[in-house]
């Protein structure tokens, strides 16, 4: 490879070739080393190179060895040499390396945000020596914003690296050392090894989703009525709810009962109209966006945000990871033209009839990006998933445009034995925006008679309801990353992570989360024993700090030094209770893979049906815990896969179902009885 390119390094190898693509007007060479494609391009008489890395190649690693703590003693390392699981990220490591020697110019490309700059930093501090380096800035991977981007090179951004340096300490210093310390108590005083982790914001997390499941789990319910007054009108028939939506006493409500009993038509004593403006929603934020993303399509955040960078490195939408709900200065009318050539064509025509394009913005910045917009690149070949995600933005750009949409609430109030009721309705005068944003925009339509005050009408029936009281709702993964924002958890690139290491480590399940036993129970311990560690007032401290390091307001190693002076004590005091810690965790272990090996009941002596494993063939299989009093039941289980009960009886031979998960695969369900005679009826089927 002749030397004195300039070399153009990505965070990704999507965006490698997208940026070749653009910077090099469709003309670029693939050059191929070890399974790792990079790109060469020629431009303004310049040779250049666009090799990509894979997320960070470079991680923070204990530098000693031991499971110590408290331990500092870290430093940046290859991420292969610190994790298997990052071996694939060697081929990349060697490529840029290799071409980094060569070049005489190097130019950052990577994510314009916190992690995209702590990548591409350590890459140039490790690779780079004392090249001249350079850094393309964009929100979008259009061909016009990277031309533009690199005409424009600036500087990498100090402040953002130390920034990002000071949040990545930060978290290896909380979450290695106390989820050693957690380890080791089991390890040591349990007799077991199980990794137990927390962390900065990992604990807090889990301690908001806990005190949600006490909630639950302690409310009471409370018995109250409510009161349906059936009235009939031309014909039709309505319900109008008592003036009191709820009643807490039967004698009132049989009183009530009583007299009204003795009309046979309420009359319409008010009608009140009411016009709402509702203005049109702002432009997506990170946050919302993953929240609207769950609550449409049940897209974890996880996934939503897989499917929103894929589409960012193709160029279809722009960069995903940002707290702004403002656009900013992009080009609206170059997306509306664009877009005017897509299935949403009559929509962007209607906008740019408009006399001035002016969107909704909120009030939510961030100086490194602007809301999540679609951009002028059509997309091509979109799954289904990306379909809803594609639509899920554009829509949402185009209704912040728009008008405000009108509604007209219509009351009518009805008296009946002298009480008064009340018939709602709702309808939609002017769509504005809603128009736009079309099945997202939701909306109850209830038409309501005409009537005028003074008017009698027919009483059909009372209606007297018994309720109860509900406790509250459980987070989902939408609702959990909203409150986890106002809370100051996280960042937005780190919540939907934090997220899924609740899940992953078993503390959390299902899509309304429900905390598990040993994630309850690993609460309650550390509450105890630890209560500063789960603090949400020492994790919002800490994220502030890390703020004030990107804004010049504080120095890196000071904010370190006060991060580690907490861990030193928060250790001191944990080793104190290491053995109560240790004991406690052992309980909750035992007591939660007790409680997740019940599958369900047994159809021959009603005892609980658990699965068991055979370690030394690899095997597992359901059996009754009445066995050593005679009970024989038993049944095979798939080698591979998790195996979860469902709850629910095969109709035909009466054993529990189970769900099987297998990792690639599409899960399925199965009885327990190899001989159920519809597992037959599926075989001939599939003759």
């Amino acid at each position: 490879m002749k030397q004195g390119y300039m070399l153009i390094i990505t965070e990704k190898p999507t965006a490698a070739a997208t940026i070749a693509r653009a910077l090099g007007n469709g003309k670029r060479r693939v050059h191929e080393k070890n399974g790792v494609k990079y790109y060469e391009i020629s431009r303004d008489g310049k040779r250049i190179l666009i090799a990509p890395a894979v997320g960070h190649l470079f991680t923070l690693k204990q530098l000693s060895n031991g499971w110590n703590y408290p331990c500092f003693d870290v430093d940046w390392v290859p991420a292969f040499k610190a994790s298997r699981k990052s071996l694939f990220s060697k081929r990349y490591h060697s490529l840029l390396k290799e071409l980094a020697n060569g070049a005489s110019e190097v130019v950052v490309a990577t994510d314009y945000d916190e992690e995209g700059e702590v990548i591409g930093y350590n890459i140039v501090k490790y690779f780079c020596n004392d090249k001249h380096v350079r850094r393309m800035r964009f929100s979008t991977l259009t061909k016009r914003e990277l031309e533009e981007s690199f005409r424009n090179l600036g500087n990498i951004d100090l402040n953002l690296v130390e920034a990002g340096y000071t949040r990545h300490y930060v978290d290896w210093y909380f979450g290695i050392n106390f989820t050693r310390a957690l380890t080791n108590a089991l390890k040591n005083f349990g007799d077991r090894f199980a990794i137990i982790s927390t962390g900065r914001v990992q604990g807090p997390t889990l301690k908001l989703l806990a005190d949600r499941e006490r909630e639950i789990s302690h409310f009471k319910p409370r018995r109250y009525w409510q009161l349906l007054l059936e009235v009939e009108v031309n014909g039709e028939r309505f319900k109008a709810k008592y003036a009191k939506e709820k009643l807490w006493s039967d004698s009132i409500v049989s009183e009530l009962r009583k007299k009204i009993s003795t009309s046979a038509t309420a009359t319409v004593k008010a009608i009140k109209r009411r016009k709402l403006h509702l203005a049109p929603p702002t432009p997506y934020d990170t946050t919302t966006f993953l929240a609207d993303a769950y609550r449409y399509f049940g897209y974890s955040p996880t996934l939503t945000m897989r499917i929103a960078e894929n589409l960012y490195q193709r160029g279809y939408i722009s960069y995903p990871r940002t707290g702004s709900q403002k656009l900013g200065k992009i080009d609206y009318k170059g997306v509306l033209l664009a877009l005017r050539n897509s299935a949403y064509g009559k929509l962007a025509e209607k906008l740019l009839a408009q006399s001035q394009l002016r969107p909704n913005d909120g009030k939510k910045d961030d100086p490194a990006h602007p809301a999540i917009y679609p951009t002028t690149e059509l997309p091509k070949s979109l799954d289904q998933r990306q379909r809803n995600v594609y639509d899920l933005v554009v829509r949402r750009f185009l209704a912040c445009f728009a008008s405000p949409a009108i509604r007209e609430s219509i009351s009518v109030s009805l008296t009946a034995g002298g009480e008064v009721f009340k018939l709602t309705g709702s309808r939609t005068i002017e769509l504005g925006w809603m128009e736009f944003y079309g099945k997202y925009a939701e909306r109850e339509e209830i038409a309501l008679p005409e009537l005028k005050v003074g008017d009698r009408v027919k009483i059909i029936e009372l209606h007297v309801l018994e309720k109860f009281t509900t406790p509250p709702k459980r987070y989902t993964q939408g609702s959990i990353l909203k409150e986890m924002e106002a809370r100051g958890l996280g960042t937005k690139a780190t919540r939907p992570q934090i997220l899924q290491i609740l899940y992953d480590r078993g503390y959390i399940v299902g899509k309304s989360i429900e905390v598990t036993k040993l994630g309850m129970d690993l609460v309650s311990i550390l509450e105890e024993h630890l209560p500063l560690l789960i603090s949400e007032r020492l994790t919002r401290d800490l994220e502030e700090a890390c703020d004030s390091v990107f804004q010049g307001k504080k120095r890196r190693e000071d904010v370190l030094t006060q991060a580690r002076e907490i861990v030193i004590a928060l250790s001191k005091e944990f080793k104190k209770r290491e053995k109560e810690v240790g004991k406690a965790l052992c309980k909750a272990l035992k007591e939660s893979e007790k409680k997740l090996s019940e599958i369900g009941i047994c159809p021959l002596c009603g005892g609980i049906l658990r699965i068991y494993h055979m370690r030394q063939r690899g095997t597992r299989f359901v059996g009754c815990e009445n066995y050593s009093k005679g009970c024989k039941f038993s049944a095979p289980l798939p080698r591979i896969g998790e195996i979860r009960p469902t709850g629910k009886l095969c109709e035909a031979c009466k054993t529990p179902v189970v769900l099987v998960r297998r990792k690639g695969r599409r899960p399925f369900r199965m009885c327990l009885d190899v001989n159920c005679p519809n597992k037959w009826q599926r075989k001939k089927r599939g003759n």
